[in-house]
């Protein structure tokens, strides 16, 4: 039997509400929801978020589900969140997202319908999913945007020095979490060759990866302005590594290359940003944007997009969306992880303040050449990243997962 040329009727599973796009993973669930309900699968979403719904969110989402149901997740410092991080044997990001009876609850009552797949994104979200998931022969796939036990500076890089036994005991406790809701799904599904490398050897089985990707025919519009002097920086400030690459561009890099272009200005965009961080960092060459949700004209007023980025996984959906808007990208090897481009042709590569500064400032001297570079990386994102491959090979993966079941069923 041949699933991908069929309808599936899909339960997908988030712990988190995938608008506003405010961060890489709901820019890439938003994206990859949308280009299957294009392609006539019927979806349920089920999803817990820290805030009611609004009109402008369902708006967005509704056209392309069959059903949204949204769920209230509690707050960090609720009670019961603090005893599970604490006392159970999950660890803390299990515990923050887990020990829901409505979700479970809720979760069970969908799966007495018949479903040909449950999709579920991020290991850390499964604990209110596992028993009942053990219990039904339901096939399920679990998508991880990062080995989650691996980014240790990423999760819990802002906790204070005196709770670093703790950061080794809730590493110890993911790990084992990790080995056994990785063995649990029936196909775990990397973001990058990397992370698939490394789940493979927690999995003991072949990992597939779907690509980060972007909407190439939307960024295609973007002209750069590559004599304008601007740099511009992207991200979601509720993670970690994002907070580390700001501050070490605004007190290390920018005062570097102001030496050499002292009218050089870095725009900061994003959501949760800070509101310490304009009185902080009081330079008028700085740039406080906060949330854009259309990035588009901050692009085209910018010359370099900078991916300061020293912590995290997977690939960065802020780099390829730069990419593919052709700005010139300079970029620290962790920034451009997952992605297949070639230094010196589509992007420039440094790993020290001086290195990344030099090559701002190289680029800053010869426009020509940064606009070499921005097209070369448009050409590359339009090519390797664009939903719709991205969308094809998910439905490969629950084609996969299927023809296994319906072997298994009739051996």
């Amino acid at each position: 039997m041949t699933f991908a040329c069929r309808e599936l009727r899909l339960l997908w599973v988030l712990p988190y509400l995938p608008w506003p796009l405010s961060s890489g993973g709901k820019t890439r669930v938003y994206h990859l929801l949308r280009a299957l309900a294009q392609r006539g699968h019927r979806i349920t979403l089920l999803a817990q978020s820290k805030t009611p719904p609004d009109a402008t969110a369902r708006a967005a989402l509704e056209p392309w589900l069959e059903r949204l149901v949204i769920l209230p997740r509690r707050p960090l410092r609720h009670p019961q969140t603090l005893a599970a991080i604490l006392f159970s044997s999950c660890p803390l990001l299990a515990s923050v997202n887990g020990f829901s009876t409505a979700t479970r609850k809720t979760f069970g009552e969908l799966l007495e319908q018949s479903w040909d797949l449950v999709h579920i994104d991020h290991s850390y979200s499964c604990e209110p999913y596992l028993p009942l998931l053990d219990s039904r022969a339901q096939p399920w796939v679990l998508m991880e945007h990062n080995l989650e036990s691996a980014l240790g500076g990423a999760t819990y890089g802002q906790l204070p020095r005196a709770l670093a036994g703790f950061v080794h005991y809730d590493q110890w406790r993911y790990r084992r979490w990790e080995r056994r809701v990785l063995g649990a799904a029936d196909q775990v599904v990397a973001v990058t060759d990397d992370d698939a490398r490394l789940l493979a050897q927690v999995t003991g089985r072949s990992v597939p990866v779907v690509v980060n990707a972007v909407d190439s025919a939307r960024f295609a519009s973007v002209s750069p302005d590559f004599g304008s002097q601007r740099l511009l920086f992207v991200g979601n400030f509720e993670y970690a590594p994002n907070l580390d690459a700001v501050e070490w561009a605004v007190r290390e890099i920018m005062p570097r290359l102001w030496q050499r272009f002292p009218q050089a200005r870095l725009q900061i965009c994003g959501h949760a940003m800070p509101e310490h961080w304009p009185q902080t960092f009081s330079d008028l060459r700085l740039e406080w944007s906060g949330f854009v949700p259309d990035l588009r004209d901050a692009q085209g007023q910018a010359a370099i997009f900078l991916a300061p980025l020293r912590q995290g996984g997977g690939s960065k959906l802020k780099v390829i969306e730069a990419l593919a808007a052709g700005l010139a990208v300079v970029s620290t090897r962790q920034g451009a992880s997952g992605l297949g481009v070639q230094p010196g042709r589509e992007l420039l590569l440094a790993d020290d303040a001086a290195g990344l500064a030099a090559a701002l400032a190289d680029l800053l001297d010869q426009p020509n050449r940064a606009a070499a570079l921005g097209e070369a990386g448009r050409t590359y994102a339009r090519a390797r990243h664009d939903w719709q491959t991205a969308a094809t090979q998910l439905e490969t993966v629950y084609a996969d997962v299927l023809t296994q079941w319906e072997k298994a069923r009739c051996s």
